[in-house]
Formats: structure tokens, sequence, C-alpha cells
């Protein structure tokens, strides 16, 4: 008996140190072991984050416009099914054209490039004008607009947000816009009446209008309300002191940059007899130094820069003057144009165009066009530079006595005689006829050009 109690009690102590007990005894985990496990994770988080967020967003907005298109498309589907309830969420009004600027108080409202305005019922989604159903010959009404009205979702505002933005008059002011605010289209278009601003929008908190157009006839059906651009509305009596872009050439000189009518620079150049853009050029091409003193020092280095590039945009007339002195030993003469650049020269019966002339020759030019403006009543006009090509050829600056020989050819057909004549006389029986106008140019002896000219009237400008 007492063998087999102590086998028993032998065999206790390898039964409680099974792998089965083991497993039922396992230890709790540590503090340090928990916070390292979190730290772990965490930092596995901060390391996935920027890799999963870009890949998940993406996944979702795929998903998102896939839906949209078939969204859209099933739109479009059913268009046909229920056109009324499609339209009344597609229509929107739309003006044709941008607004021509700069806009003044006082004067009619144009589209760009002096068209007449225009509104247009278009559908929204395919951009084309509606031109069938009770909404293509709605009423419309134009109004004026804040000109920061955006609308919360850009384009798409509401009724409200469009109504909300409305300007009205200042009080005391009579209405914004005057004229015929009230249009009809027809087969989706309707034109703008003559309308204008009756007040400045400097007084506004964007200092700029917009234009609207909304239907004023129609319930129960959404149309978009239209809106233009902004753009800032200026007194008319700005008008009256504005710029010239271009300039022309007759335009008064303070319409050229940094020149203020009546100011300093106006004054000086007035003095000076320089009164239109023209004989500003003129000075400008011939004797710079002495125009730039004119303006005097007052005049920054940076304002000549722009005054001279603003001037230089002037649009030039096409015709030429051809100068010949009647006492030069030289066989020589100058081209130029209205407003004294030189373009050709004769020497010796040869026509040289500008671009080939040396340094020396160009000078020569420009004191032989210092001397016609002296001499005006000795300078020839041609309408263009075709006019003058066609009589150049014939064009002879060899000198002779009184008695002129008239030998010569011009486009083939010869002319041959002698006589003996008054220069000026002979000019006024010959040069008004087609006829006569070959054997004018075609002389061959003539002691200079300016026996084939006629006299034309001095430019209003000293040197």
């Amino acid at each position: 008996m007492s063998q087999k109690r102590q086998l028993e009690e032998d065999a206790k102590p390898r039964l409680e140190g099974t792998p089965f007990e083991d497993k039922r005894r396992r230890r709790a985990p540590s503090f340090r072991s928990v916070v390292l496990k979190v730290m772990n994770l965490q930092r596995l988080q901060h390391l996935m984050e920027p890799v999963l967020e870009p890949l998940i967003r993406r996944v979702v907005k795929e998903e998102v416009d896939s839906a949209l298109t078939k969204y859209e498309i099933s739109m479009k589907w059913s268009r046909g099914k229920d056109t009324k309830h499609h339209e009344s969420r597609c229509l929107q009004l739309h003006f044709l054209h941008a607004i021509s600027l700069p806009v003044y108080t006082g004067a009619r409202i144009e589209g760009e490039e002096c068209n007449t305005l225009k509104v247009a019922l278009v559908d929204s989604y395919t951009g084309q004008v509606v031109s069938s159903g009770p909404e293509c010959s709605a009423k419309v009404e134009i109004v004026v607009l804040e000109g920061d009205f955006d609308g919360d979702e850009g384009d798409n505002w509401t009724h409200e947000e469009f109504k909300n933005n409305i300007v009205r008059a200042r009080e005391g002011k009579k209405s914004l816009l005057n004229g015929d605010v009230l249009l009809t289209i027809k087969d989706g278009i309707g034109l703008v009446g003559n309308i204008s601003f009756t007040d400045n929008s400097s007084w506004t908190r964007s200092r700029k209008f917009r234009l609207g157009a909304k239907v004023v006839d129609i319930d129960g059906i959404r149309i978009r309300e239209a809106r233009s651009e902004s753009f800032i509305v200026r007194d008319h009596r700005g008008e009256l002191y504005k710029k010239h872009h271009p300039p022309f050439l007759f335009d008064e000189v303070w319409r050229l940059e940094k020149i203020g009518k009546d100011g300093a620079f106006h004054k000086r150049l007035s003095k000076e007899r320089v009164n239109t853009v023209k004989d500003f050029l003129i000075l400008l091409f011939l004797d710079p130094t002495r125009l730039r003193n004119i303006l005097g020092t007052g005049m920054s280095t940076k304002m000549w820069e722009v005054t001279v590039e603003h001037a230089q945009t002037c649009v030039l007339d096409k015709n030429l003057h051809v100068y010949n002195p009647s006492g030069s030993q030289q066989k020589i003469g100058v081209v130029f144009d209205v407003v004294g650049q030189v373009t050709a020269l004769f020497s010796d019966g040869r026509y040289i165009p500008g671009d080939k002339l040396s340094e020396t020759e160009k000078a020569d030019a420009r004191n032989l066009v210092i001397s016609a403006y002296r001499d005006w009543e000795k300078v020839v006009t041609f309408d263009d530079e075709a006019s003058l090509m066609d009589v150049a050829p014939c064009l002879s600056i060899a000198r002779s006595s009184s008695n002129l020989q008239l030998e010569g050819s011009c486009n083939g057909n010869k002319v041959s005689s002698s006589q003996k004549f008054d220069r000026y006389s002979y000019l006024q029986q010959n040069a008004s006829s087609p006829d006569n106008m070959q054997s004018l140019y075609s002389i061959g002896s003539l002691s200079n050009l300016d026996e084939c000219f006629h006299s034309v009237d001095p430019v209003n400008i000293m040197f």
C-alpha cells in the first residue's frame, strides 16, 4: 500500500507540468510590452496613411464620377419623354457678346466691335439656342448687378441670390438704366435696345457693375438668369479727356499719353505750334532733340518713352511726298511720308528705298525733308507708293536750260518734242488731263524734279 501511494504522489508533479496546464496558466503581458505594441501600431499608421489616403480618395472620386456620368446619361435619355420637365431645369439666358469697353454714363451700351447687345435662350447642356416652345418668345428685363456677384456655387446661383444682387439707384437719383430695359425674345434671341447708365459705379462695394437679364412673364419654369462680366462705368465727362488708342493724325496733341489737356506739356507744345499728333510726329522724326527740349525736364525719361510709343501707334495714311530742291547742285530728291519719315531717295536717276540708304544718305535725306517743309510749294504728293512707282522709272534729275527737250519713254510709249514754256503754266494745262500725265512724268532733261511737280499747300508747322 505504501508503495502504491508513493507512486501516485510521484505522478502528481509530472501532471502539473504538462503543456496543457502551461497554456491555462498564461502569464499576463507586461505594461512595457503593451506600450511598445501601441507605439508600433501608431508608427505603422503614420507610415501607411499618406499612401492609403490618396488611393482611397481616387477610388471614391472615380466611383462618384461614374455615378454622375450615368445620371447625366439617364437625364438626357429621359429628356425626350419629358421635355417640359427637362427644359425647366436646364434653360438659361445668355449674353451673346461681351460689353464694349470703356462704358460711360449717357453712352449707349453695346457689344464688342460695336455690335448690338443680344440675349439668347440656350440649353445649358448643349449650348444651343432654343428656338421652339413657349419659352423662346419670353419677355426679358435688363437689370444692373453688383460687380462682385458670383453666386455661392459659381454659375449655379439661385433666383434669390440673383435678386439680392440687383443694384438699385442711389437715393434721390433716377433709375440706373435709362432706355428700353424690356425686350422680347424671338426664336430664342432678343436684341437689347438703346440703354445707358445714368450713374457711375464708383459708389458700389466693388466699384464695378454687371448687366443681368431675367425672364419676367413665365411662372413655374426655372430659367436661369444671364450675367455679363464685370466692368467699370465712368462719368461721361471723363470721355471728353480720354486718350485715343491708337491716336489719329489730326487728334489734338493732348490725346497722347502723359500729355494732359491744358497742362504744362500741352501749353509748351502749343506755344511751339505743335497742336496735333501729326505735328508731334513730324518734329519727333525730324528734330527729336528739339521736341524733347520743348517738353522740358518735367517729363521724365519714362514718361517720354510712353508718349513716343503711343504716338508711333498712330495709323498713317498712304500719301507720299516727293521733293527736289530747285537750287541743288546734286541730282537728288527725297520721298517721305505724311509725318516726315524718309521712305526713299532719288539719286542720279536711281530710286533707292529707305532701308537701302547708308547713314550719310539718311542724314542727307532728312535734311532734304526739313528743307521740303520750308519750301512746301516745291513738293508733290502721290496717293500711295503704287502711284509713285508708276512714274519713278520715268523721272530724271538731269539739269538743262529752260529750252526743254522732251524725250523719254514710259510703259513703252515714247514722247519726243521740243518747246520752250513756263513750268507752272504747263502743269496747269496738262496735269489735270489723264492723257497728258504720261508726258508730264516722262520728261528726260528737266533741270530738276520740282519742274515736274505742281505746288501743294504748306503744312502748319515751323522749322
